[in-house]
């Protein structure tokens, strides 16, 4: 199991890094539009996933700033991660 998880952690750190990369060297056509707009959900949801799990079980569990920013960058495969840290 924390193979899988670490394979994709390493998955989407390649989409973002695709993502960011389109904010310094745009794809051409139409894929830099798309690719604007795939940041902004991804980003939106990930920052949703990280204000709910921190508004639920914030007070309940301390986690680590490294925690929360990477709920913001993996989203739900960070959240598995500290559920087995902190509520196994």
């Amino acid at each position: 199991m924390k193979g899988l998880i670490i394979l994709a952690k390493a998955a989407i750190a390649f989409v973002w890094f695709i993502l960011i990369l389109n904010f310094f060297m745009p794809f051409p056509g139409k894929a830099a539009i798309a690719l604007y707009i795939m940041t902004a959900f991804l980003f939106m949801m990930h920052g949703l996933q990280m204000l709910i799990f921190i508004g639920a079980f914030g007070d309940k569990i301390s986690m680590s700033r490294w925690e929360k920013w990477s709920i913001l960058i993996f989203g739900v495969f960070a959240l598995l991660d500290i559920r087995k840290k902190h509520m196994m």
